[in-house]
């Protein structure tokens, strides 16, 4: 026996519907070189319509993968919605991918046009020549420079000009594409996801759960995390769903233009990467802002440092962290106190907020030994890969007959070490491959972070594994001072500080000072440019 509800498609343009239907005097807002660029959800509508006709007119077909190439602004925004709506695929290029990585992407995914911001023209010229499949570049903003090797070529204001504010949408199947994004090729090729409407739609939905984001029509949202990777981590579906304001950075990422957009916009949520909140707590040593409209800021890309959770909530800033990959659209874990955590003392909950928490629902999970592929215990001991799987988990990559491997028996191997506790709530020790593995036994090297940057006058650091004649290898950190602090803290400030907070074996052989750690595209520590700068490196004996 069926049940007998109705097949509803789950599609972007519910969300879409939604937001100029009920929300119309609703603001989106775009930070900019002078004042910032403000309109409502209804002349947002009205322009989705019209670039939905111009892509049309272009010749764009249901199935064609239409690219982006730009920062967080309005415009991006309404091309979130005008071509998955129309029944294409909203290809997001990552703006900060080496050029090599760029035309492989473009190149697989055979985009037809993209859409570039006027002051990132100059880079995707150099690559122009190696795109065949892209018949219209689209300039966002004004160009200060003839476009060159871009051509055919036309403003994205003149493309949509005189179109008709009104589109029918086709009647699209839930598990269409709509959207598809590359991982950030830390190894090997980039490797693309593709979302499909369902995934997306559902994935928004768990942004407004009390257990999760808990967005609502009375959030002011702040996507600082890049609309170009990852979906913006859904937050912009998430808003036209739900209603909300949103604030858009545009390129401006310092951290006194963000205080001051947060500041003035009140805003209420915000999401970024740990680098983006390391760099505003700094500045709210010397700074001040008036955060009163806050309610929290979201964080994932990497491990947010526990002494980051502390430091914001001394100026009344809660930060929660989240985890998730691009393979999982990517909301799959968030760190929130449960009610038995709330008569524990402050110093435990802080240490529980710097867990990567518990699966969001529709997500499950399982923490595989590495070497038996056995599930291992909830003991907050035993380390194994997380695994996961749910309707927002890519299945597959995109036009990639060897991912077999990654996808085992319907889970995501994600690459990430995990324990459990009691409670199911989840802790990542590592990636795989960044395990230092010292005379037999595991030292985390997220673990040492994590309280590196605990230190009063560190502001960065990174511990990588250094090959070792007896014990095979043994950690190496290095270590980015605050700017008040350069040549004021040394080695034995360093270790001294962690003799007291981890066993005498995890104490790195080394300290290494350096000027900033290096960062992927996505603004996550790059350790394989360390790797490649200390891996001859020579330890002290």
């Amino acid at each position: 026996m069926q049940g007998l509800m109705m097949d509803f498609p789950l599609t972007l343009q519910h969300a879409f519907n939604r937001a100029i239907r009920l929300y119309p005097r609703k603001e989106i807002v775009t930070q900019t070189d002078g004042e910032p660029h403000r309109y409502t959800y209804s002349t947002w509508g009205k322009r989705v319509y019209q670039l939905a006709n111009a892509l049309k007119q272009a010749g764009v077909q249901e199935g064609d993968r239409v690219a982006t190439f730009g920062w967080n602004t309005y415009r991006h925004f309404e091309l979130y919605y005008a071509i998955p709506c129309m029944g294409a695929v909203l290809h997001t290029l990552n703006i900060r991918l080496f050029s090599e990585q760029l035309a492989y992407i473009v190149n697989e995914a055979e985009d037809t046009i993209i859409f570039v911001d006027a002051d990132l023209v100059p880079f995707l010229e150099q690559l122009a020549p190696q795109f065949p499949t892209v018949k219209l570049y689209v300039i966002m903003g004004e160009a200060p420079y003839a476009t060159g090797a871009l051509q055919p070529s036309v403003d994205y204001e003149t493309f949509i000009a005189d179109q008709p504010e009104s589109y029918d949408w086709p009647t699209l199947d839930e598990n269409a594409a709509a959207a598809m994004c590359y991982t950030s090729g830390t190894t090997g090729n980039p490797k693309g996801v593709v979302y499909s409407h369902r995934s997306a739609f559902l994935h928004a939905m768990a942004s407004g759960l009390a257990n999760g984001p808990a967005l609502g029509e009375q959030d002011v949202i702040l996507p600082i995390v890049p609309m170009f990777h990852a979906n913006a981590w859904g937050f912009v579906h998430a808003a036209a769903l739900f209603g909300s304001k949103v604030v858009f950075p545009g390129r401006f990422m310092d951290p006194m233009r963000i205080g001051r957009l947060m500041e003035s916009e009140r805003v209420t949520f915000a999401a970024g990467v740990p680098t983006i909140w390391i760099g505003l707590l700094n500045l709210l040593s010397k700074e001040h802002f008036d955060f009163s409209a806050l309610r929290s800021i979201v964080c994932g890309g990497s491990a947010v440092p526990q002494a980051l959770i502390e430091g914001l909530q001394q100026h009344g800033i809660t930060i929660i962290q989240a985890w998730g990959m691009t393979e999982t659209s990517p909301l799959a874990s968030i760190s929130q106190l449960r009610s038995h955590h709330l008569d524990q003392s402050q110093e435990e909950q802080f240490r529980i907020r710097a867990r990567q928490g518990t699966v969001v629902p529709g997500v499950e999970f399982r923490v595989v030994n590495i070497e038996t592929g056995q599930e291992v215990p909830w003991d907050d001991e035993s380390y194994g890969e997380l695994q996961v799987r749910g309707p927002w988990v890519a299945r597959a990559y995109y036009k990639d007959s060897e991912s077999a491997a990654k996808f085992a028996d319907g889970w995501l191997r994600t690459g990430d070490v995990a324990v459990v506790d009691h409670d199911g709530i989840i802790q990542l020790v590592d990636r795989t491959k960044d395990l230092v593995k010292s005379g037999g036994e595991w030292i985390s090297s997220v673990e040492l972070e994590n309280l590196l940057m605990g230190h009063p006058k560190v502001l960065e650091a990174c511990v990588i594994g250094i090959p070792h004649p007896k014990w095979s290898e043994r950690p190496l950190a290095c270590v980015v001072p605050k700017p008040e602090y350069v040549d004021q803290v040394t080695k034995e400030d360093i270790l001294d500080y962690l003799r007291p907070r981890v066993a005498k074996w995890w104490l790195p052989d080394d300290v290494v000072f350096i000027d900033a750690v290096p960062k992927t595209s996505v603004g996550k520590f790059d350790k394989k440019v360390l790797r490649s700068q200390y891996g001859m490196y020579s330890l002290p004996s």
